[in-house]
Order: C-alpha cells, then sequence, then structure tokens
C-alpha cells in the first residue's frame, strides 16, 4: 500500500500499520541543513532539560552559529550515494520488516519517521491517517528506554494525535534491551567479525551517552544498557576482564554517564592494550555516531596512544537476524489486532 494513497476498498487489516521511529538526520551534509536539523534537535525539552529562557538564547545566538558548520564537514566524512547512513539503513531496514511480516502472513502497512528531520513523525502520521489506518503500532529504534529518545517519540505522537478529530488506536514499543532476538544478533554479528577479522583482546560496548542527571531523576537507560551489556557479554561468553562498557557523545560541560569511551579508549591503550573491537549495541543502524565518532575519532585515539589494532563492529543494519527479531518483536506487539491476510 503506498504512503500516500488509500486503498481503493479497505478492510480490517489494511488498516493497521507500523511506524518504525529513528533519531533523524539532516536532509544535506550542509551547514544549512545542519542547522536546520540542530535547531529541531536541540530544541526539544526532552533533549536538553535547561529552562527555556535560559537554553534558547544560548542556543541560537551561540551553538547554532558555530556547531552547523563542524557538524556538516563530520557528516560529509561519511555520507553516502544513496544519502545519510542513519537514513539509509532506516529504510532498508523498514522494507525488510515490511517483507518479514508479509511472509509471516500479516497485511499491514510498514513505514518509517524521523524525530528529527524528514520524514516526520507527523508527516508520516497525516499520511497513514489519509490512507485510513486505524491502528498504528510506534515500533522506535532505541532498544533501551530514554526520556530523551524513546519518551520524545512519544511527545511527538501525542503532539499530532491532539490535533486529530479521529485519533487511531496507538500501540508503543518502549523497549526491547533484554529481548533474547535482538541479543543474539547482537552476539552473531559479534561472531561473524571474528570469524572474518580475528578477535581482539578487549570488547568494547560503546552506548550512547546521556547527562548523569538524568538517571539520578529516574530515567532507566544505564540500567537498561548494562543490562544489554551483561546479556550479551554472557552469550559470547565474555568474563568482566574480556570486555567494557562505555558511553559516547558527550555533549555540554555537565557530567554524563561515565566512563567515557575515548578516553577509556585511550587508556587501554596506554595500559598495554594492544587490539581492540568496538560496537555499538544501542545502535541497530550505523550513522555519525557510529561511522565518524568511533571508526574514526575513536581509532585514531587508540592508535595514537599506542593500540595496534582497532576493529570497529558494525551496527546491526541489514542482518537477517536483526530483521527476524524485529519482525518477532513487532507480531508480539500488534497481539489482538486482525493484520492476517
Amino acid at each position: 500500500m503506498p504512503l500516500h494513497a488509500a486503498p481503493a476498498t479497505p478492510t480490517p487489516s489494511d488498516q493497521t500499520a507500523v511506524l518504525y521511529c529513528n533519531l533523524g538526520t539532516p536532509d544535506a551534509p550542509t551547514a544549512p541543513a545542519v542547522r536546520r536539523y540542530l535547531a529541531e534537535f536541540l530544541a526539544d525539552p526532552r533533549v536538553v532539560e535547561i529552562p527555556r529562557a535560559v537554553w534558547l538564547p544560548i542556543l541560537h545566538g551561540i551553538i547554532l552559529r558555530v556547531r552547523p558548520a563542524k557538524s556538516a564537514a563530520k557528516y560529509a566524512s561519511v555520507w553516502t550515494e544513496q544519502g545519510s547512513a542513519l537514513k539509509v539503513w532506516t529504510a532498508q531496514q523498514t522494507a525488510l520488516l515490511r517483507d518479514a511480516l508479509a511472509a509471516s502472513g500479516h497485511r499491514l502497512a510498514v513505514h518509517y519517521a524521523m524525530r528529527y528531520g524528514n520524514p516526520s513523525i507527523a508527516a508520516q502520521l497525516d499520511a497513514l491517517a489519509a490512507a485510513g489506518v486505524q491502528r498504528v503500532l510506534v515500533l522506535q529504534a532505541y532498544p533501551q528506554y530514554s526520556g530523551t529518545t524513546t519518551a520524545s517519540v512519544l511527545d511527538a505522537v501525542f503532539d499530532w494525535s491532539r490535533r486529530q478529530r479521529r485519533v487511531p488506536a496507538l500501540r508503543f514499543v518502549n523497549d526491547y534491551h533484554d529481548d533474547p532476538a535482538y541479543i543474539a544478533a547482537l552476539a552473531g554479528s559479534v561472531e561473524r567479525h571474528w570469524a572474518q577479522h580475528g578477535r581482539g583482546e578487549l570488547l568494547v560496548m560503546s552506548f550512547h551517552g546521556i547527562p548523569a542527571r538524568n538517571i539520578a531523576l529516574g530515567d532507566p537507560y544505564q540500567v537498561q544498557c548494562l543490562a544489554t551489556a551483561r546479556l550479551l557479554a554472557q552469550r559470547l561468553g565474555l568474563s568482566d576482564a574480556q570486555h567494557r562498557v562505555t558511553f559516547q557523545s558527550r555533549f555540554g560541560r555537565a557530567k554524563w554517564l561515565e566512563p567515557y569511551t575515548e578516553p577509556t579508549l585511550r587508556v587501554l591503550a596506554k595500559e598495554g592494550v594492544r587490539r581492540v573491537d568496538v560496537m555499538c549495541p544501542g545502535f541497530p543502524v550505523d550513522c555519525l555516531e557510529t561511522l565518524e565518532e568511533i571508526s574514526m575519532e575513536a581509532r585514531e585515539a587508540f592508535l595514537h596512544e599506542g593500540g595496534e589494532a582497532f576493529s570497529y563492529i558494525p551496527c546491526l543494519n541489514d542482518s537477517p537476524e536483526w530483521i527476524a527479531a524485529l519482525a518477532g518483536i513487532a507480531e508480539r506487539n500488534l497481539g489482538g489486532w486482525d493484520t492476517r491476510q
């Protein structure tokens, strides 16, 4: 069913959709495009919990004047012919998820949306409503729950719903950090990488960071990241000495979740670790934070301090095990809705 066209004769199964939501990306690796993206992203009170009267003048008066050009150069270093890696992989995962659900006998629409940038959550929900969809499962590309990400998607959906005369039935998948199939898909990606490239002395699992204050206020993100890491280490048969959990992408001067990824890699190299494998279990698709921040910047830091081999393990991307896991998560949460052909 095309996204912008209503089915000729709607049936109960035609009226159900899965909306796969990811963070977002600039439309192009240019300063103006990055500025538009950052203006939306950093203005979200879920992302920056500073009073608006204090934060917005800083954002528009300083950050959006300085940061876009620097960030655009980083995006350009990992941009593909098809566009942003995050968007390309998200679109591919969506298509594969659609095929997997169809192969299991489900008849429904499966589309993706971005919390920031295009296609927006509101635009996709508008199109689904215009097509006669009456039930929507919002499936997020965030395995671990955080107010900064998961709850922000919920905000966007609820903001859209407040403007609707007829609101579809809504369900949400808020996390799957300990889902056995997700853990198995992560383990499979590591094992395939080791089989092809050899195994380092240490596996570093780098998750996106958030301010430590958020955890003190009740955000479960850190606990869920540590649970994912523990389950993955168990699945791979790793001892505590054979893996590390770190957090990346710190922004601003506040204390974020520690230990930080790049400083940890520098210390490891100085302590004599020569070969490391690094993965990002919280990112289902490769993006700026994995391809540039980890595979390029963190690699350079580790090698500069004396490390000899830095091996980046790609995200799940189009892994068949991951697509099967994602389809399983969707199916469980579609339970009770008539989606069978």
